[in-house]
């Protein structure tokens, strides 16, 4: 199978999707890899470690007219474009926050399979895990720069210091995104509360850290109390497939300090928040009811070298699978064909088709 490794191009997205360790692994196995020039040159994976991998280096046009489009992130207008009937495309898609996109990949008549809906044997979902775990230690390290005055924060260190209290710090969602920005807020020392809506897991957080972090059931009554002294908030809730429920609204977030900050790591999935409405790395916060919203849809995008090769490592075995026979690859396993999104030219995650419809139409 002809693979092809675009170059990403949406705001401050450094990532590739392909090491030259994966190109060589295709190659090994008999398929013909194209990877854009210049790919991976910002995370130091640079052309001619993939031309000795066995890779051919084309431009973008070559790269979208493999069989195979493998990416990091959604296709932007200019890529989709680029995409036709019967190929297949293989990233993060995240179409339930995004109708048009999904709306225009039906139109292109690709199959597009979305890292984020992949389902391993245990339920789980292997590829996005990676992402989310970075996703939720940098929510903490952008909440604590947001927190800055400069940048319209109330000026709250987290950690505090010796005769002052330290932050507040409150995460909607235990899954993987908020048990990492936990890892991070305990690590500096703030205050932290934890709120989700399954008891075993609120319990495995009281196992790991005892007292240093408090967990409360998640309901509306419990985050309206948490918010009113809080100085940042996590917002972590992920359904699989699905826009992330709405658990904040405008009046919310009048409750929360002036100057206090939301991280909503969900925004790829529509936001948590009422206010919510993506930004990006190059113009990351905006200020709505005096709360500082960060709402950057590539959080992992800021340390993409890092990203990289976790995400790389994690898709590969499946990239292998579908490159040597995508019928038999989705047919054998449910959890990998739980992450065909569109094809032939309609709506298929049953989640996906709930919020959309089978056929979205703007």
């Amino acid at each position: 199978m002809h693979i092809g490794i675009p170059k990403e191009i949406k705001d401050h997205e450094y990532r590739v999707a392909l090491t030259p360790a994966g190109a060589a692994a295709l190659t090994a196995a008999g398929h013909a890899v194209r990877v854009e020039t210049g790919a991976g040159a910002a995370v130091g994976l640079a052309d001619d470690a993939y031309a000795r991998a066995g890779a051919e280096l084309t431009d973008a046009a070559g790269v979208y007219a493999a069989d195979l489009v493998f990416k990091v992130k959604e296709p932007q207008p200019v890529e989709v474009a680029r995409l036709r009937p019967g190929q297949r495309l293989f990233c993060y898609l995240h179409l339930a926050a995004a109708p048009d996109l999904a709306r225009a990949l039906m139109e292109t008549g690709v199959t597009a399979i979305a890292f984020e809906t992949v389902l391993d044997a245990a339920g789980r979902t292997p590829l996005l895990a990676p992402m989310s775990q970075i996703a939720g230690r940098l929510a903490i390290q952008a909440g604590m720069q947001s927190l800055e005055m400069q940048h319209g924060g109330r000026g709250v260190l987290l950690s505090g210091v010796p005769g002052v209290a330290p932050g507040r710090v409150v995460i909607l969602g235990g899954g993987v995104v908020g048990a990492n920005a936990a890892h991070i807020a305990v690590g500096v020392g703030a205050d932290v509360t934890l709120l989700d809506r399954h008891a075993e897991r609120l319990g495995a957080f009281d196992d790991q850290y005892g007292g240093r972090l408090k967990t409360r059931f998640s309901n509306p009554a419990n985050i309206a109390e948490c918010l009113r002294e809080a100085d940042l908030v996590v917002g972590a809730a992920y359904v699989h497939g699905r826009r992330a429920p709405r658990l904040l609204t405008r009046e919310h977030l009048r409750t929360l300090p002036r100057g206090a900050v939301l991280v909503d790591v969900a925004i790829d999935q529509g936001g948590v928040a009422e206010t919510s409405r993506p930004t990006t790395h190059s113009s990351p916060t905006y200020v709505e009811e005096g709360v500082v919203h960060y709402c950057v849809a590539n959080m992992p995008g800021a340390v993409a070298r890092t990203a990289t090769l976790a995400l790389a490592e994690a898709t590969l075995p499946w990239l292998l699978r579908l490159a040597a026979d995508p019928k038999a690859a989705l047919e054998a396993d449910p959890g990998f064909a739980a992450g065909v999104n569109v094809a032939e030219g309609r709506i298929v995650h049953p989640g996906l088709a709930a919020d959309l419809g089978p056929h979205p139409s703007l």
